[in-house]
């Protein structure tokens, strides 16, 4: 690691103190943009006296974290007291900033290893990549929707970390630590379960590729790699159920509370108008059809990137942030800050300055609007719903103009960039 990283972390970690002495952190934890109810640290507070008073705090609607995840900040918030809880939070950020920093480089290492190795204009060298390592690890220790969650102590820090760490392990290979923390994020918030596909595409890849008496067929390795899953997607829950005294009634409020989507507190995304709006005898029926469509395009997805299980792998990143049922700023923060790393793709991107303005935009008049609509009553839902799909459209716009660069690009490596007609004219390519 290079000490501008080293640098780069402590400033990180300077600004994050200092912003902590501030009344900035209130506000942050009140935003519906930054908290939802499965990541307010106000409601694990409330979990914990609740336990402490010997109730259960899974029989009514307060809690919705997982029982480990629970025992795991019961420890931090008895180790570090109420005055110094940030701290952990704070470390989390940083030890995040280092996994990216790390991943970034196994990403590298892996596009220049598994790039066509014929001689191209197009073909990648090791010096492309000089400062993206950093360039990933500043894209997210400054990016204000980092900052902003790790103010209101949001516990998507820590789910970003596992996250962080599954693709990391993903990219590096390692079958057994991979499923392990893709199982682990899975037991956290469910969506990222659909990781495991991607994951199970790069190791079939990697061991046919492996030379000698370790070469294994693809489909042992599908299968090698979903037993390995299953059994950790296992072990987890039953682990929750012994410790909460053989009692399954974290399901309903954890699993059930992102599946059923009861709680219709305004956020970022789109389930929560829609379901205010909804005729209650139609709910089950777009429950069904909006939890679907977040995983229904892991299959085409599948399909098409085949060959390249790692940029599959990065591109369900903001599928989740832009399906799941409540999401947040939180849910962008991995995917942005590995942006850099297909820079080599951004030529071909069409719409980075409208998709630049639009979160701009989004970051700024958010909670204007909603100050108008609660607080000032000059305005109505609509408005902050507007504002709730423009956010989502700007991850959709992102996200299908870095699939249409990658695969633009990817053909141009393939045939050349200067094809001709039959008339002697440059050909029209046109993605299918």
């Amino acid at each position: 690691m290079s000490a501008a990283f080293f640098i780069a972390c402590a400033l990180g970690l300077s600004v994050r103190l200092s912003l902590y002495k501030s009344s900035v952190c209130e506000w942050m934890a009140s935003r519906p943009e930054v908290i939802t109810p499965s990541t307010s640290w106000n409601r694990v507070t409330e979990g914990m006296a609740l336990r402490k008073m010997g109730v259960s705090p899974y029989d009514g609607d307060i809690l919705h974290q997982t029982p480990l995840m629970m025992r795991f900040l019961e420890r931090l918030s008895s180790t570090f007291g109420e005055k110094s809880i940030h701290i952990p939070f704070i470390s989390c950020d940083i030890l995040t900033a280092v996994v990216l920093h790390a991943t970034a480089r196994a990403l590298i290492k892996y596009i220049m290893h598994n790039q066509p190795q014929k001689e191209s204009e197009l073909k990648l060298q090791t010096k492309d990549f000089r400062l993206t390592g950093l360039i990933v690890a500043v894209a997210y220790l400054f990016n204000p929707y980092t900052i902003a969650t790790c103010l209101a102590k949001s516990t998507s820090v820590f789910d970003n970390l596992l996250l962080a760490t599954a693709l990391l392990f993903t990219v590096k290979g390692k079958r057994s630590m991979a499923t392990l923390f893709i199982a682990a994020s899975a037991y956290q918030t469910l969506y990222p379960i659909m990781l495991v596909v991607p994951a199970a595409m790069l190791f079939a890849q990697k061991d046919s590729n492996t030379k000698g008496n370790d070469k294994k067929s693809p489909v042992v390795s599908y299968m090698k790699t979903a037993y390995i899953f299953v059994i950790w997607l296992a072990a987890l829950p039953f682990l929750s159920h012994y410790l909460e005294r053989s009692s399954w009634a974290f399901i309903r409020s954890t699993y059930g509370f992102i599946l059923t989507v009861p709680d219709l507190t305004p956020n970022i995304g789109v389930f929560w108008y829609f379901f205010t709006e909804m005729f209650e005898h139609f709910r089950l029926f777009f429950i069904c059809v909006f939890q679907i469509n977040a995983f229904l395009y892991t299959v085409p997805l599948a399909i098409r990137l085949q060959k390249h299980p790692v940029f599959f792998l990065y591109i369900l990143l903001p599928i989740i942030a832009v399906f799941k049922s409540y999401p947040s700023y939180a849910d962008t923060i991995i995917y942005i800050a590995l942006l850099p790393v297909w820079a080599h793709t951004y030529k071909y991107m069409r719409n980075t300055f409208v998709v630049t303005v639009m979160y701009i935009v989004c970051s700024v008049v958010a909670p204007i609007l909603w100050h108008l609509w609660i607080y000032a009553g000059s305005a109505n839902a609509n408005f902050y719903f507007a504002i709730t799909l423009v956010y989502s459209t700007a991850q959709i716009f992102l996200m299908t103009d870095l699939l249409f660069a990658f695969l633009r690009r990817d053909y141009d490596v393939i045939h050349g960039t200067n094809q001709l007609q039959a008339d002697g004219k440059p050909a029209k390519i046109i993605l299918d």
